[in-house]
C-alpha cells in the first residue's frame, strides 16, 4: 500500500500542511473559484441527466468545502441525489449513504461527519478529495487505498473528479499498481480532463 512508502508520506504530509496553512481570506478565494468551476463542470456533464447520483467527501484538514455546490446542483433538479462516504470496514470499500443538506449527521472513526441514515446509494459521479494530483490524473489521498478499493468494486462506470487546490499540483506522482487515475481535476484555476497516457 502506498501509506508505507516514506515518500509519499512525507509528500503527503507536507501538502497537507501546506493547504491547512491558508490564510482564510486567500482560501476563501480560492475556495469560491473552485466552486464556479466545479459548477459549471457538473452542468456540463449532466446535461444527459446521466450522472443523477452524485458522490462527495465532507471536507477533511482544510479540504474545499463542496456543500455550497451540492446543494445548488440538488436544488436545480428534483431527480438528482448526492451522497457521502461511509466507512463499514477499514479493509472493505467505501459504501455510500443519502445526503441532503438537511440529513442528520455524525462523527465516523475519523471524525468525519456522515449520515445516521438514508438509503445507500452507487454513485454515477464521484468527486474525489486530492492531496496532490498529477496532469495524467493520478492522486495522492490520504494512504489508506479507500478510493481505489471502491473504483476497483463498482459494477457500473463511475467519472471520478479529483478536487483540490492548485497547491497540490505536482510534475508527476509515481503511480502504484493499483492506483487508478480519475477522469477529471477541478481546481481553482479551471476543470481540467486528465492528460492521456
Amino acid at each position: 500500500m502506498e501509506s508505507s512508502h516514506p515518500d509519499r508520506q512525507h509528500l503527503r504530509q507536507s501538502l497537507i500542511s501546506a493547504r491547512e496553512a491558508l490564510p482564510a481570506a486567500d482560501r476563501a478565494q480560492r475556495e469560491c473559484a473552485l466552486l464556479q468551476n466545479l459548477r459549471s463542470l457538473l452542468e456540463t456533464l449532466n446535461a444527459s441527466n446521466a450522472h443523477a447520483i452524485l458522490g462527495f467527501c465532507w471536507p477533511f484538514r482544510g479540504e474545499p468545502d463542496l456543500r455550497p455546490a451540492i446543494a445548488a446542483w440538488l436544488t436545480a433538479d428534483a431527480a438528482r441525489r448526492a451522497a457521502l462516504p461511509v466507512v463499514n470496514d477499514q479493509a472493505a470499500p467505501l459504501g455510500f449513504r443519502h445526503w441532503t443538506p438537511d440529513s442528520t449527521m455524525q462523527p465516523d472513526r475519523y471524525g468525519i461527519p456522515t449520515p445516521v441514515d438514508g438509503p445507500t446509494l452507487q454513485p454515477s459521479l464521484l468527486l474525489i478529495p486530492v492531496n496532490g494530483f498529477d496532469a495524467r490524473g493520478y492522486r495522492l489521498g490520504y494512504g489508506g487505498g479507500y478510493f481505489d478499493r471502491t473504483l476497483a468494486s463498482l459494477e457500473a462506470p463511475t467519472l471520478t473528479i479529483g478536487i483540490g487546490f492548485e497547491l497540490a499540483r505536482l510534475p508527476r506522482i509515481a503511480e502504484a499498481e493499483h492506483d487508478k487515475r480519475l477522469d477529471w481535476i477541478v481546481t481553482e484555476a479551471g476543470a481540467f480532463a486528465a492528460e492521456p497516457i
